[in-house]
């Protein structure tokens, strides 16, 4: 099915100040998509994906695989079709490999399948240093020999089983560990593996391919490995950060909205984090409903202090949505705290929210100080990375006047047509090339 071109640099153009209404349903989860896409590299038979986010990161991947040999096509315009059979050792381009973070997930499935494979630096979005080591201390346990200069060197005769034991529960190399040790010989123990919503798609996904795994969903896997891996079809699962993105959304522009499928068993911290704000969901089946009359006050902590909402290695809140929270919290009635522990750089889009009269103090690179509630007015800005990108899209609906982002091409890396789904229930944000 032909899809409509959105490369290139491009604005968005967003009148402020509009109520929304309506239902939407959040996209395949990207960071479930990208690695079963590359775990489709670890069988010759046909792989079907579905409920694949058609946005840029996804298809960068899919060049990716096709590059090695893959044959990968889209037959429906959420649907994916992959067969593996002629899989090669081959240089990987170092410019669609420096446009994701992704890229490096391509490192268990060629090795496993081509016994070597050499890449460049993954990219992705700049939110401070994002360290890889754990790739390698992982790989090289299964067996792999490892190094690493202006290019990723990864080698291995044979993979084997191992117990393994991550020195951080980084999601991509937990993915990286899992698919190398679903093809290694004999059993390979993951401990503290991170369990996010994420992993354990591709966890699932592994096991509708033939293998055998124990624990999903903990921070302790059992891969029993060296099972034939064939033919599969698999449903991406709804993506929670985007669930979290249209809970502000809908807090922010004071509106009700129904998110259909949601995904609600995954939903537990991210609610928890949105009452803190005084911002409070109804579970209906497997939908959301976020009621526009909201009491959006920050409650604080026993004894009125002031309260902290801070991210955490999954159950927790996840760090993805804390731009969303800072923004949200500028519409609420109290002081908060924001902590995000792991990246040193996502805080610094507040700067922009500061110039649209937002109350924020930052205080160093991991900490916030949020005062709200202020009336946002119209700018202009640049979406840094996908979070903060989108987290300034709901800055510039709640705002007085019409506001430019530019740069928000990062933003579509991770929504899916954002402009048009949210057009359909009521906003008013125009896609034009970036001038």
């Amino acid at each position: 099915m032909a899809q409509a071109d959105r490369s290139g640099g491009i604005q968005y153009i967003v009148e402020g100040g509009h109520r929304l209404s309506g239902q939407l349903e959040p996209s395949g989860n990207k960071n479930a998509a990208l690695p079963i896409i590359a775990a489709a590299l670890l069988t010759d038979k046909k792989v079907t994906l579905t409920n694949v986010p058609r946005i840029r990161d996804t298809e960068t991947l899919v060049q990716l695989i096709r590059s090695v040999g893959a044959e990968a096509t889209w037959t429906a315009t959420n649907v994916l079709e992959i067969t593996a059979k002629n899989v090669r050792a081959v240089d990987l381009d170092p410019e669609l490999c420096a446009n994701i973070r992704a890229s490096i997930l391509l490192a268990g499935p060629l090795l496993a399948r081509c016994g070597k494979v050499v890449l460049p630096p993954p990219g992705g979005d700049v939110i401070g240093r994002r360290r890889v080591d754990t790739h390698f201390l992982a790989l090289q346990q299964l067996g792999a020999t490892v190094s690493a200069d202006t290019l990723y060197r990864f080698e291995a005769t044979k993979l084997t089983g191992a117990d393994v034991f991550l020195d951080e529960p980084s999601v991509t190399a937990t993915e990286n560990a899992l698919m190398a040790a679903a093809c290694a010989e004999g059993m390979t123990v993951l401990r503290n593996a991170a369990s996010e919503p994420h992993v354990q798609d591709l966890a699932q996904f592994l096991v509708a391919m033939g293998s055998k795994i124990d624990g999903i969903g903990t921070n302790t896997m059992t891969v029993h490995g060296g099972r034939p891996l064939g033919s599969a079809t698999h449903a991406i699962g709804p993506d929670h950060i985007e669930v979290g993105s249209f809970i502000g959304l809908a807090a922010v522009t004071r509106s009700p909205l129904r998110i259909v499928r949601a995904g609600t068993q995954h939903l537990r911290s991210t609610l928890m984090g949105f009452e803190r704000l005084g911002i409070v969901c109804e579970i209906d089946g497997d939908d959301l409903i976020v009621p526009a009359h909201q009491s959006r006050t920050i409650r604080t902590d026993l004894g009125g202090h002031i309260p902290k909402l801070e991210d955490q290695p999954w159950p927790a809140f996840p760090a993805d949505l804390m731009s969303i929270a800072i923004v949200t919290a500028t519409q609420c009635d109290g002081v908060i705290l924001m902590f995000e522990k792991m990246f040193e750089s996502r805080m610094f889009f507040t700067d922009k929210l500061i110039a649209m009269g937002a109350r924020i103090v930052l205080c160093d690179p991991h900490r916030a100080l949020v005062s709200g509630p202020a009336r946002l007015r119209a700018g202009r800005m640049e979406s840094p990375d996908i979070r903060a990108g989108m987290a300034m899209l709901l800055a510039a609906l709640c705002a007085k006047g019409t506001s430019t982002i530019n740069n928000a091409q990062q933003i579509e890396r991770g929504y899916e047509r954002i402009d048009e789904r949210l057009n359909a229930l009521g906003a008013r944000i125009e896609r034009v090339p970036a001038r």
